[in-house]
């Protein structure tokens, strides 16, 4: 076998509900996640041992001791009784600390080619709870695909096949981790007799559109009380022409908006970048 590669697409939060916290100390979540055409590139070939090289626009963001691409390679050696290994090579084109999952599609990128290297000796559903164990994201991220997230992330109640949605991705290139976010969250303990929701049947993206504005991100808050510049992203987004959402995705700081056409997003990324020449913003379509 040869060098193979998978695409590690950026997750977008278009909702994101905290239903509680819950007695082991994570919060319960409700999330619909949409996933880009635009991402990283993780490559491997065969090795005897593991090495990951990095490059692209954001590998010095990258710091290697805490990459999850090793801490893939090292859970599915467990899985399948042997010593990690692999040469593999990323091409870091997400921001880091970024809320669009880039880390977390890159954990899941290296599953799939390991995967599709040594065979699976489980089942799909067993190597979704070995994803899940290195981050709540992870599972979603193996599949790729429209869903809402339920648990702390991990369970994953898919939708169907999406004709995909015209948008952009904005970045203030001011990293924000996750966990102040959390902490920074005022949240209620979730009831005992907590009950996951039933969630309406989403066929189209019309039916995806319509479900997003009627939720919100409850990290906006928290985030923008964290990382003020937020609020110049959102604001500038709203302003833009065609814009028909807009919003935090995940813990932030990147933000997207969702557009008719990409026409439209295109020349807001072309508005943007003129405005805020040092901010990232990619032009995307989410299915």
């Amino acid at each position: 076998m040869g060098q193979v590669t998978e695409h590690a697409a950026a997750k977008v939060n278009l909702t994101l509900q905290i239903r509680g916290k819950r007695s082991d100390g994570y919060h319960e979540v409700e999330s619909l996640v949409l996933f880009a055409d635009y991402g990283d590139t993780l490559s491997f070939e065969s090795s005897e041992t593991f090495s990951l090289f990095v490059d692209g626009p954001f590998a010095g963001a990258l710091e290697r001791s805490g990459n999850l691409i090793e801490k893939a390679a090292l859970a599915y050696a467990e899985r399948i009784g042997k010593t990690a290994s692999g040469a593999f090579h990323l091409t870091k084109r997400l921001p880091v600390a970024a809320g669009i999952g880039g880390g977390s599609a890159d954990a899941a990128a290296a599953f799939r080619l390991l995967k599709r290297h040594f065979g699976e000796p489980g089942s799909l559903s067993e190597l979704v709870l070995a994803a899940s164990k290195i981050g709540a994201d992870i599972p979603a991220c193996l599949m790729s695909s429209a869903s809402i997230m339920t648990g702390i992330g991990e369970k994953l109640h898919p939708l169907p096949r999406l004709e995909p949605i015209p948008a952009i991705l904005v970045n203030p290139m001011q990293p924000l981790p996750t966990a102040p976010v959390f902490r920074a969250l005022v949240s209620d303990p979730l009831p005992d007799d907590f009950v996951g929701p039933e969630f309406p049947r989403l066929a189209t993206s019309d039916d995806v559109i319509a479900y997003a504005l009627a939720g919100s991100n409850d990290l906006e808050p928290p985030a923008r009380s964290l990382l003020p510049v937020i609020d110049e992203v959102l604001a500038l987004l709203e302003e833009l022409p065609g814009v028909l959402l807009r919003r935090l995705s995940g813990s932030g700081p990147t933000c997207f908006a969702i557009f008719g056409n990409m026409h439209e997003a295109e020349d807001a990324v072309r508005m943007i970048a003129h405005k805020r020449p040092e901010w990232w913003v990619q032009a995307a379509r989410l299915a």
